[in-house]
């Protein structure tokens, strides 16, 4: 499923225009990225939690030259969904 079908399936589901639900999907998604800018973490009960993880510094090769480079360490968005979330899409 890719943007437009989802957001085609929300609208069907939320009783929303196609073009107001793509506005409400954007502005979230605008809203969990200035929050983990930020540094804060965001929990959906029910659902799951958005958070930043520091990710440390290693050694890598560059796959064209062979040749060993330091990658540095970075911040990476992470999600991971809630037991209930799992639990419903087990049954």
């Amino acid at each position: 499923m890719n943007k437009q079908q989802f957001i085609k399936a929300f609208a069907e589901k939320a009783n929303f225009t196609q073009k107001d639900a793509g506005i409400a999907f954007d502005a979230m998604a605008e809203t969990i990225a200035e929050t983990l800018k930020t540094g804060e973490k965001i929990q959906i009960a029910g659902f799951g939690t958005f958070e930043m993880k520091k990710r440390a510094a290693r050694e890598g090769i560059n796959p064209a030259t062979k040749e060993k480079v330091t990658i540095p360490e970075c911040s990476v968005p992470t999600f991971k969904f809630g037991n209930s979330f799992k639990d419903t899409v087990n049954n």
